[in-house]
This record gives C-alpha cells, sequence and structure tokens, in this order.
C-alpha cells in the first residue's frame, strides 16, 4: 500500500540561547532543513535572535520558559513559588516536582506567560506563530489550562502536543530518558481537554523525543514518522511536527537563560543534530517516505473531533 503524505515542521527549540546556537538554527533555516523556530525571549541572545528573524523571514514562535534562567515577568524570590533563592526557576526537574506538590501557584504561571507574550512582540513587533513549552512544561498538570486560557486570550490559535507514538518502545533511550518522555506523553493526553476547550490546535502527530541530541539519524527519524502513520487508511493525509535542537555548541560563558549554558549545549549533540537536518541523506529519506517540509502556517492542523487523524485519547504512547 502506497504510504500516506506527510506534511511535516521541523521546528528548531531554544532559539535565542546564544549566538552560537542561533548560527546553526540560521544555517539549517536558509538550507531548508527547519522550517520554523520557538524563541527563548529569556535567553542571553534573544534580541539578536529576534533581529535575524526578521532579517531572513523566519516563522517564529515562543518558546515559553517556566523551568530555566530567570523570569521575565516582575516574579521575585522570597515572593514567587516559581523561583529559588537566588532568583532562578527551579530548574526542568525541580519545577515538574513542584507542580506535582502542588507548590507552584497557578496566577504566577499566568503572569509569566503574559510577561513572555509581550516581550515576544517587544522583540518580533508581531504575535507569535505559536506557542509551545520548554522542557515541555506546557503540558503539566494545572499549568495547561493556565497556558491555554492566556494563548486564547493573546489570540494564538497553534500549540505542541508532545505525544509521541511507540516512543516507550525505543531502546536506544536510556531508561531515564524513555521514562522522562512516557511521562511527558501521559501530561500531553490529559492536556487535549485543555486544549481543545480553549481552541489551541496542533498537528496531528509528534516526534522528537526519540531523536534528540545524539539519537538523531535518518532512519529513526523516519521510524518515528513510520509508527505515527499506522493505522492511518491510504490516501489520507498527515500533519506532523518534528522537534529539533540544532546549532553550534555553546562557548561558556556566552549563553543560557541567566544563568550561563547547560551542559547539553555545550556538547557536540547540537551540531549533530544540525549535521542530520542539513544532510542530503534525511532529505532524500523524507522524499521517499513522502514528507513535505512546510511551514506552520501551511498546515491546516485539527483538533480532536474536527477531523484530525489520529484521536489522542487513544493513540498508544
Amino acid at each position: 500500500m502506497a504510504r500516506p503524505r506527510v506534511r511535516l515542521v521541523v521546528t528548531a527549540d531554544d532559539f535565542g540561547y546564544c549566538p552560537r546556537r542561533d548560527e546553526g538554527i540560521v544555517e539549517a533555516f536558509l538550507a531548508g532543513a527547519v522550517t520554523s523556530v520557538s524563541l527563548l525571549v529569556n535567553g542571553a541572545a534573544a534580541e539578536s535572535a529576534a533581529e535575524l528573524a526578521r532579517r531572513h523571514g523566519i516563522p517564529t514562535g515562543l518558546h515559553a520558559n517556566l523551568s530555566e534562567g530567570r523570569p521575565v515577568g516582575p516574579a521575585r524570590p522570597g515572593a514567587s513559588s516559581l523561583l529559588n533563592p537566588e532568583g532562578f526557576f527551579l530548574g526542568k526537574m525541580g519545577f515538574r516536582e513542584a507542580v506535582a506538590a502542588r507548590d507552584v501557584s497557578l496566577p504566577q504561571v499566568r503572569e509569566e506567560l503574559e510577561a513572555q507574550l509581550s516581550r515576544f512582540r517587544e522583540l518580533l513587533g508581531r504575535d507569535p506563530t505559536h506557542v509551545d513549552g520548554h522542557q515541555h512544561v506546557h503540558v503539566l498538570p494545572g499549568v495547561c489550562q493556565v497556558f491555554a486560557e492566556a494563548l486564547q486570550a493573546a489570540g494564538v490559535c497553534f500549540t505542541r502536543l508532545p505525544l509521541e507514538r511507540g516512543v516507550d518502545g525505543c531502546a536506544w533511550l536510556g531508561a531515564s530518558a524513555r521514562a522522562f518522555a512516557c511521562d511527558v506523553g501521559r501530561d500531553a493526553r490529559a492536556a487535549v481537554g485543555p486544549f481543545s476547550l480553549h481552541c489551541l490546535r496542533w498537528t496531528d502527530a509528534f516526534v522528537g523525543l526519540s531523536t534528540c541530541g545524539r539519537h538523531m539519524s535518518p532512519h529513526r527519524v523516519s521510524g518515528a514518522l513510520a509508527r505515527a502513520l499506522e493505522g492511518i487508511p491510504e490516501g489520507h493525509a498527515l500533519t506532523a511536527e518534528l522537534m529539533a535542537h540544532p546549532g553550534y555548541p555553546s562557548e561558556p560563558p556566552a549563553g543560557g537563560c541567566g544563568e550561563g549554558p547547560d551542559a547539553f549545549s555545550c556538547s557536540w549533540e547540537r551540531l549533530h543534530e544540525l549535521r542530520v537536518l542539513t544532510a542530503p541523506t534525511l532529505r532524500a529519506r523524507l522524499a521517499q517516505d513522502g514528507v513535505q517540509l512546510c511551514a506552520l502556517d501551511d498546515l491546516d492542523a485539527k483538533r480532536p473531533g474536527e477531523g484530525g487523524l489520529l484521536p489522542v485519547e487513544s493513540s498508544p504512547p
């Protein structure tokens, strides 16, 4: 049977994190390998990244950040549940643990999201094409409701639903990475209700948790898309998003969101993603698989019940 046609958005996360990261992201965009970027407005290079986006016409969304670096809004140490005593966010796992313990003030989450949306408009002079979450904070319980309300109020329609099919069976991922991916998928399923209620939209499928950093290869990207296509009738089109983190390694102390660049940013894994994305091998594999790259604005992403091909509630993890 002929494989269904896929329209794929390739989103480079963490735009604005550091000049070296941004250099690689722009290189990938100009090569046609990246079609969308998500901007960290509290990133060290946010202003120069915004200028690059305007200069090159890069479709840019907001990478809402509640877990790394300093806040954009008026939150202050000792007065905000989002911050540690030094005035930084609580970290990837620290924020998740605080949410799970219900130690996070959702009004303060809303305040910070609105501040980041406002900062995005200051930098770009327009609304974001989409809003997703740094380290997938936007699908956490409670946060997803506030996130959806803030986006609807801001007139932003598109977001990311980080639910990758079959990620629990990806043996190349370490146990902790696989557990994190499954947790994200569980949270994403639960976020479907609030997202739908507030008229948010997303692609039919998402891939990228199984292909992050060193794990990215043409074979694995193709395999992740193939898993997304399982059960789709012949002749039906599918919209999908590939989350990517390309770039040149950060060079400390430049970069980060107020605390300097992290180990992943300084490692060879960002460069590896850049090389895989821009190499002819991946392009050829995607073309062979019937995958067409496009920008988010080119898609007609559906909410469940509005013609989407993959009902999220019944999708396997």
